[in-house]
């Protein structure tokens, strides 16, 4: 495939050389843009050289590059259903949704960010948290339970930061001290963390969601329906400025 795709680019090109020989009459002007053509196809040719090497290096197909790249360009529909939502849910000019969880240290660094963002930008941007547990995290489902918990007494989101610094101790304890730190009902709150079927399902949906749209680790950010490798407040202050 790879070397068909520079003897397709050399028979196109020597098929332009031909057309303009044709027409040329051995102009200097038709002589300088054949001299062009060739020069940029030898230009081309050595890029593509240079991609090849680096894919192969990569252990990369052209086939597989190209499957990653419309994975990146792809715009998802990503629907709420029972997730957290913060900000302008109406109109705004940028939807972030965030698969993340709470036992992962990279989560938990980036959540003061994520608050600051919030914070400075309610009218503008519509906030979503999704929940993805890695397998190897224990404790990550239990939490999301607790943040859940936390939801349905309508404090999601002040839970979710006062809970965010514990990535490295969580536990029964440190779930019931944010809940009283954040001014839960603890009764309540007991009961609807419950890891029962109907929590572990929820859970479920989120990360089966994150599965199907590409999340790859935690945390993963999507703005409007497109997946960000690298997420930042500069790249999202820059799209605000950009967005209509």
């Amino acid at each position: 495939m790879k070397r068909l795709s520079i003897a397709a680019m050399a028979i196109c090109v020597a098929g332009l050389v031909a057309c303009n020989q044709a027409s040329a009459g051995g102009s200097f002007n038709q002589q300088a843009r054949l001299d062009q053509l060739e020069k940029d196809f030898n230009q081309v040719k050595e890029e593509f050289e240079i991609l090849k090497y680096a894919l192969d290096k990569r252990g990369i197909s052209l086939e597989a590059a190209k499957a990653e790249m419309e994975a990146d360009n792809k715009v998802w529909d990503i629907p709420v259903d029972e997730s957290p939502v913060f900000g302008n849910t109406t109109n705004p000019k940028l939807t972030i949704v965030e698969f993340t969880e709470f036992q992962c240290p990279y989560c938990s660094r980036i959540a003061p960010t994520m608050k600051d963002l919030m914070d400075k930008h309610p009218g503008e941007i519509k906030f979503i948290y999704k929940n993805f547990p890695l397998s190897f995290h224990a404790n990550a489902k239990p939490a999301a339970a607790a943040a859940i918990a936390a939801q349905k007494q309508g404090k999601f989101w002040e839970y979710r930061y006062a809970l965010a610094p514990h990535s490295r101790e969580l536990g029964d304890s440190i779930y019931v001290a944010v809940a009283k730190e954040v001014g839960l009902n603890i009764e309540q709150f007991e009961k609807d963390r419950v890891l029962d079927d109907a929590m572990n399902a929820r859970i479920q949906k989120d990360f089966d969601l994150g599965v199907k749209v590409g999340v790859q680790g935690t945390p993963n950010f999507y703005i409007n329906g497109k997946r960000q490798d690298r997420f930042s407040p500069e790249l999202v202050e820059k799209m605000l400025k950009e967005a209509k």
